[in-house]
């Protein structure tokens, strides 16, 4: 391993860790905190809202499996679209879904907060108010100190960062199985809850608006590909991480927000909000040694939930500013690995100053419809990169090929923007504001570079600066966009990983595993 910042990440984590990180992103604030705002909104087709999600992840899903097999290279939606699209399209790829994973985050520190002082409350009983007594600044403090927190144990060690991920959702889903298994054999679970599906004066239609809120829910999976050069074997062990996480989560899903609409019913639950599962818990769960009854251990349960989706959110957002950073596509500095930590450092303090900001200025449902928003979008550009990917380099060694292709990806863009198109105008309003600021980025650092090169720009440059419609030639004659993972093929010089040249051909180095999917081609 070396000592210097241009080093890569060490494949640490087997196909249990990345399992557990889809899984500790997905079944995190969704099911503790979105499930009683659905119910809100949707009555008891709350559990069809989820089951609806569930499927219109699966298409998006495909996409991530084959474009994971085929390009295993971190980064998540980013690297996927790097090797497809020209710079701008895959720097504002980058750009959303960097703020995407930030975004989220503040969404589980705000889960996490309410929760914590909930646990204390039940536990030091007359010492400790319960949340909505509690005010507002400490809510906060105890939201930034859980990114604090996460934050340091992900600049000190990836391994560190994982097993805690492992350890956390382990838990959280064995409390979610108490949770069911109590729930279905209560007196008070009763079928009659869900009738009528649909509330009052309420159409199958209207319960869009609560699949675009709680759509953040199933956006666990795509994290995992975020960190695909420190998985082991990631051609196989991704794609398998990403359908074991997404299968599992849909169950649990599905269980838990059937037994909460079954023994409290969709008013009640709706009208207990980001509580709502712990209310329905409290109605049916017996006491239980040391723990207490059935609120406390699900109050214990979602204070897990929300710090294993933190985790994975911290780690996620700073592999995409990583990659973006090694690419050139950010500050050099973010695409480097600290020297003794073996981590991007620089990448996850960046990730946390934007989380920092969201926790202490945006409401949470801001929050989520925000996040929603930007991975609606991005997962609209991964379904389209594997139908260019397919047409442009049809050779292309895959591991994994997707069943029902094209219908499956097309599936994926259409059903991905009638989502967005039910998320409120002001939420758009923001999203606008942060791709124009993308944009600008963009070419302030295109700018910038132009003038650290004389204005010749960087040949073949992939990164801010350089040639965006620059073709080499495939094995196979089948001409292909030069990308980061296909310029080291055979360059006679190298590059370090701030993206300088050194002369000659271009080289990412600090990338062991960057894909050289040219001579991959065709290569079964």
């Amino acid at each position: 391993m070396s000592s210097h910042g241009d080093r890569s990440p060490e494949a640490e984590l087997g196909l249990l860790d990345a399992t557990m990180i889809g899984m500790g992103a997905m079944i995190g604030a969704g099911i503790f905190v979105l499930t009683g705002l659905a119910a809100e909104t949707a009555g008891p087709a709350a559990i069809l809202v989820f089951a609806l999600n569930g499927v219109v992840t699966t298409f998006t899903g495909l996409s991530y499996a084959e474009l994971a097999s085929a390009i295993p290279k971190s980064g998540g939606g980013y690297a996927f679209v790097n090797e497809v699209f020209g710079d701008l399209v895959s720097f504002l790829m980058g750009w959303m879904l960097w703020f995407a994973y930030m975004i989220a985050g503040a969404l589980y520190a705000l889960g996490f907060a309410p929760n914590a002082v909930e646990l204390a409350h039940v536990y030091l009983t007359g010492t400790v108010p319960p949340p909505e007594a509690v005010a507002q600044t400490t809510i906060t403090g105890l939201a930034l100190g859980a990114v604090i927190l996460l934050v340091l144990l992900n600049t000190a060690s990836t391994a560190a960062a994982g097993s805690a991920e492992t350890v956390f959702t382990i838990t959280k889903v064995l409390i979610l199985v108490v949770f069911v298994f109590f729930g279905v054999t209560a007196p008070v679970f009763s079928t009659a809850e869900f009738q009528p599906l649909f509330p009052t004066g309420k159409s199958p239609v209207d319960i869009l608006p609560a699949m675009g809120l709680t759509f953040i829910a199933f956006e666990g999976y795509d994290l995992i590909t975020t960190v695909t050069e420190e998985v082991e074997n990631p051609r196989e062990n991704i794609p398998r991480a990403i359908f074991l996480s997404l299968g599992a989560t849909v169950i649990v899903y599905l269980s838990v927000v059937g037994v909460a609409i079954g023994t409290l019913g969709a008013e009640r639950l709706g009208s207990a909000g980001e509580t709502g599962i712990a209310a329905a818990a409290g109605g049916f769960m017996p006491e239980f040694p040391l723990i207490g009854g059935g609120e406390a251990l699900i109050v214990f349960g979602a204070v897990f939930s929300t710090l294993t989706a933190l985790n994975a959110v911290v780690i996620a957002s700073s592999r995409v500013a990583f990659s973006m950073g090694r690419d050139g596509r950010l500050l050099p500095r973010f695409g480097q690995i600290h020297h003794r930590f073996g981590t991007p450092a620089a990448a996850i303090l960046a990730s946390a100053v934007v989380m920092v900001l969201s926790v202490a200025f945006v409401p949470i449902r801001q929050v989520g419809n925000l996040s929603s928003l930007f991975f609606l979008l991005s997962f609209v550009v991964v379904n389209g990169s594997v139908i260019r990917l397919r047409r442009q380099r049809p050779n292309l060694n895959r591991p994994f090929e997707m069943p029902l292709y094209p219908a499956a990806p097309v599936l994926g863009i259409v059903l991905n923007l009638v989502l967005g198109v039910f998320i409120d105008p002001f939420t758009w309003g923001l999203g606008a504001v942060w791709l124009g600021l993308g944009v600008v980025t963009y070419y302030g650092l295109e700018s910038l570079r132009d003038d650290e090169s004389g204005g010749e720009g960087v040949p073949g440059g992939g990164g801010p600066g350089g040639d965006p419609d620059a073709e080499v030639a495939t094995d196979g004659g089948v001409p292909e966009r030069e990308t980061a993972s296909t310029r080291d093929v055979g360059a006679e010089a190298s590059v370090d990983a701030t993206g300088v040249d050194h002369g000659g051909d271009r080289q990412i180095t600090g990338t062991a595993e960057t894909v050289n999917t040219r001579d991959e081609e065709g290569g079964g």
